[in-house]
């Protein structure tokens, strides 16, 4: 009896194609008789690059069609940066699985004329000129770089890496900032100037980690996903995605959060900014692995006891 291929719904970025080319190489070990193909859907949030991401209204403009092909039968398993995919559940779809974790920081990119060749240099934002020019499209990374260093000029940039790495080396920039594992995914793990990280820089939510949905009636690709499921991955992601639905923040609002995991407990830490990033708050809980949910939920709580409420709801307004 013939079995019918798995279809993984992904964007057509190169990024993307290597996420979605990783998610099929990690079923073809756990099943070789699985046939696997790739649907290229193409998402607002690549159409349109003339615009802000906060423009968009920052929910679901890399994921929405994507989840749409999975609903419509176009294809069986949607493959997500799981750091672009809001929290809120979409009717018909589960996140079945998340795999081994990328690197969770962010870098500083200097132009390739500025690079020794080396990865990880050591360059950190103290090093940049007196009001560096910044290319930037997150918000979170705006708060907490403006928090660090308020002179710094951060400039609006969209595009792949690729795209945002040439206008960098043609001097439009002074320097990017860009997921570590997005960078290394591709290879360019040479164009790392330097490491930025905790406590001065916390990730994105499920920052490094890839998410991938299913039918929610799908039993067969369920199953099939439970066998590249990394359950340690899975239970940090799931508490860092539980504080930003409590906050009700969004993907892409200044929020960040950090996870380390010993044993079977959890500690995770989160911090929310003013758009500005002149106020900051800071929290950090620990507890079990297998309450995760509920763990990332009492952050959420420690956090809006500080003030994060407010702070949420003045950057929506600002952006």
């Amino acid at each position: 009896m013939n079995v019918a291929p798995a279809r993984i719904a992904t964007r057509g970025s190169r990024l993307a194609l290597w996420q979605a080319h990783h998610v099929a190489d990690l079923l073809r070990a756990a099943d070789p008789s699985r046939e696997v193909e790739l649907v290229e859907v193409s998402t607002v949030g690549d159409r349109v690059q003339s615009e802000t991401l906060a423009s968009f209204g920052g929910f679901g403009i890399f994921t929405r069609e994507v989840q749409k092909a999975v609903l419509d039968g176009r294809a069986d398993i949607a493959v997500h940066s799981l750091k672009d995919l809001p929290t809120d559940i979409v009717e018909g779809l589960t996140l079945a699985a998340v795999p081994e974790r990328g690197d969770v920081g962010d870098a500083l990119v200097l132009p390739q004329s500025s690079n020794t060749g080396s990865s990880a240099t050591g360059v950190t934002l103290h090093d940049l000129p007196q009001a560096a020019r910044i290319g930037t499209g997150s918000l979170r990374r705006r708060a907490q770089l403006l928090h660090i260093r308020s002179d710094l000029d951060l400039l609006e940039i969209r595009g792949n890496v690729e795209t945002r790495l040439r206008k960098l080396d043609e001097g439009e920039y002074d320097a990017l900032i860009l997921a570590q594992a997005g960078l290394r995914r591709l290879g360019l793990g040479d164009r790392i100037s330097g490491e930025l990280g905790p406590p001065e820089l916390l990730p994105a939510v499920a920052q490094g980690a890839l998410g991938l949905e299913c039918r929610a009636d799908d039993e067969t690709t369920k199953s099939l996903l439970s066998d590249i499921c990394d359950v340690t991955v899975l239970a940090a992601v799931t508490a860092e995605r539980a504080m930003l639905a409590e906050l009700r923040a969004g993907c892409h609002a200044p929020v960040g959060a950090f996870t380390r995991q010993e044993a079977d407990r959890l500690t995770i830490e989160g911090v929310v900014l003013s758009a500005d990033g002149s106020e900051r708050i800071v929290a950090e809980v620990t507890g079990s692995a297998d309450e995760a949910e509920s763990l990332g939920r009492s952050l959420a709580e420690a956090l809006r006891g500080l003030g994060a409420d407010r702070l949420v709801k003045e950057s929506q307004t600002d952006s």
